[in-house]
């Protein structure tokens, strides 16, 4: 059992798929808590029962629509002397979850501010994409609309270290999609499905090809890991200067097609604005 400290806020990650994956910690600080602040209280009671736990703690409901009017009124507990333990539906909070802004809270008011290290989605996806690892950033959710997801993909287009990306399952073909398109069809990828449950699957390829695949549909929790660039030099983003690119590489032997494409990647636009450039 976990001792009792003043004011502390612990950070507790959660297991990505398998109960049996959560660290003895896990149990001993939910055990030990006098407030869990949870992302979904449903969830929370059968974790609980997986871990054999019994709360004595206060708990309450800590989501995306009710993270900045709860944040004050943990921080209250937390001031009071209380441990809190926060809890999102899966991984560690504030990775794309709830938990920033009671952290900033915390720190903001010296709170002491711990975690539990726990499964990272991020980090088992990378480990078994077969990709470069020794380099590598996260992403997390591209953004919906169409317009913004190509602008951040574009953006992206020169990064050389390894990008891992979360995404919905409803989003997966049209994100897929987009990468091919910003980041070249050929671009080393891999989607990682329901990453340690039963129906685990990893799926390695060109984007174009994952993109290809994904468009049956696909179900579950999705974790998207796309090699870094190959480093190849930045093309100026002016009309002459596309042109000129696309040029020389016409005439290396490659196709215009295969030109607008590795032309678009560099400068980091979409291939149908190169594309206009070059036959306006």
């Amino acid at each position: 059992m976990i001792g009792r400290m003043s004011g502390v806020l612990v950070l507790a990650g959660t297991p990505i798929g398998q109960a049996g994956d959560a660290p003895p910690r896990l149990a001993a600080e939910l055990a030990g808590a006098d407030v869990v602040a949870a992302e979904d209280t449903r969830r929370l009671k059968r974790l609980c029962a997986d871990l054999d736990v019994t709360l004595s703690a206060r708990v309450v409901s800590y989501f995306e629509g009710n993270e900045q009017a709860r944040t004050p009124v943990l921080l209250e507990a937390l001031l009071a002397g209380e441990r809190v333990v926060l809890v999102t539906d899966a991984g560690m909070p504030s990775v794309s979850d709830p938990g920033y802004r009671l952290v900033a809270a915390a720190v903001e008011h010296d709170v002491r501010v711990t975690a539990v290290p726990g499964p990272s989605a991020v980090l088992t996806a990378l480990a078994v994409s077969g990709l470069p690892v020794d380099r590598f950033c996260f992403e997390g959710f591209l953004p919906r609309k169409a317009g913004e997801r190509g602008r951040r993909l574009a953006a992206l287009a020169a990064e050389e270290r390894t990008m891992v990306f979360f995404e919905a399952p409803h989003r997966t073909e049209a994100a897929l999609v987009a990468m091919a398109e910003a980041l070249g069809d050929d671009r080393p990828a891999a989607v990682c499905r329901e990453l340690t449950k039963t129906y685990e699957e990893v799926r390695r390829g060109p984007l174009a090809e994952l993109a290809a695949w994904a468009a049956d549909g696909i179900r579950g929790e999705v974790t998207i890991v796309v090699e870094g660039s190959s480093g190849a030099p930045a093309v100026g983003t002016d009309p002459g200067s596309l042109r000129t690119a696309v040029a020389e590489l016409e005439a290396s032997g490659s196709t215009r097609k295969e030109a607008i494409v590795e032309v678009a990647k560099r400068a980091g636009l979409p291939k149908r604005e190169v594309y206009d450039v070059v036959h306006r």
